[in-house]
């Protein structure tokens, strides 16, 4: 089938690209380039270079290629971004999903998937692991922003075409992710190691994270092209990690022997979180493969 990827430049979407080949689908991409690299993406993919704000540029290449399947993964994904200015967040992930969605409806697309967020849609539960039947309760721009994505969707799915799937990603890390920027512990911590740098835990080190391999999101994103109908799942381990803990894991595999930094915690963030993905087994027989410190290790030994 032909699938259109937003976001394909990106880390998780690159990987999706990938598979997507792999298993004999005909990939086009729609990637603006701002956080994404053209280093990313398979050959075997056509870009469009644009922007999921621009819906006169969306409608050409939809016109154009016709997808039978959309995989929106474009968005700006950083909370401390959202918190110092909203704005471009608020457009790009609810205004660009809307866009989206249109022409979703007005090409006859009949099937959407999405990437939504676990890390940070329910606020700080009272019970963990999470699941979906808890309240959304988001404390930053950026997790307000996805929750209204998934209600943009779940709107224009009533009243149009296609069925949709999305995805509550725990905290994804994994080849290819941007150590520049201010989410992806595992890609900053690995690369100031290697730069002789020491890397800053914000808090006392005892904030959780739930870890997911890209790659293990990358099988919920195959599964998902023909199983699950107008629902959304948590994809993580349902394991929370400590700060210290998954520094002590990077050290461990780079040899590192000096401690962290520290730093006051940051505003927006979440205290402790870890995901029940009971769901995505039963609608998508998706359960996680690769443990944490197989993971690191092979991110970490991977040059791509």
């Amino acid at each position: 089938m032909k699938i259109l990827i937003t976001g394909g430049a990106g880390f998780i979407g690159s990987h999706i690209v990938d598979a997507y080949i792999e298993a004999g689908h005909e990939v086009v991409i729609i990637d603006n380039l701002s956080t994404g690299s053209k280093k990313n993406i398979n050959p075997k993919a056509r870009l469009y270079e644009a922007d999921i704000l621009d819906l006169d540029a969306l409608r050409e290449v939809f016109q154009k290629e016709q997808p039978e399947v959309v995989n929106h993964h474009a968005a700006i994904a950083a909370v401390g971004a959202s918190l110092r200015d909203p704005i471009p967040t608020i457009e790009t992930n609810v205004l660009g999903t809307t866009n989206i969605c249109l022409c979703a409806n007005e090409f006859g697309v009949k099937r959407l998937l999405f990437a939504s967020t676990g890390g940070v849609m329910y606020g700080d539960p009272k019970k963990l692991p999470v699941s979906e039947s808890a309240p959304r309760d988001p404390i930053s721009p950026y997790a307000l922003s996805k929750a209204l994505a998934e209600d943009v969707i779940r709107f224009y799915a009533k009243m149009g075409s296609f069925t949709y799937f999305g995805f509550r990603y725990a905290n994804a890390y994994g080849p290819r992710q941007d150590p520049k920027g201010e989410a992806g512990i595992v890609a900053i911590f690995s690369e100031l190691i290697q730069d002789g740098k020491q890397p800053t835990i914000f808090g006392d080190g005892s904030k959780t994270r739930d870890y997911v391999h890209v790659s293990d999101i990358v099988s919920a994103n195959l599964l998902a092209l023909t199983k699950g109908k107008n629902d959304v799942a948590n994809i993580g381990w349902g394991k929370e990690v400590s700060d210290k803990e998954i520094f002590q894991i990077i050290a461990d595999v780079l040899d590192y022997k000096k401690e962290p930094t520290y730093a006051p915690f940051r505003k927006g963030e979440v205290m402790h979180i870890s995901l029940d993905s009971s769901k995505a087994k039963k609608l998508l027989n998706w359960e996680p493969v690769i443990k944490l410190e197989e993971g690191v290790r092979r991110t970490l030994t991977t040059h791509e």
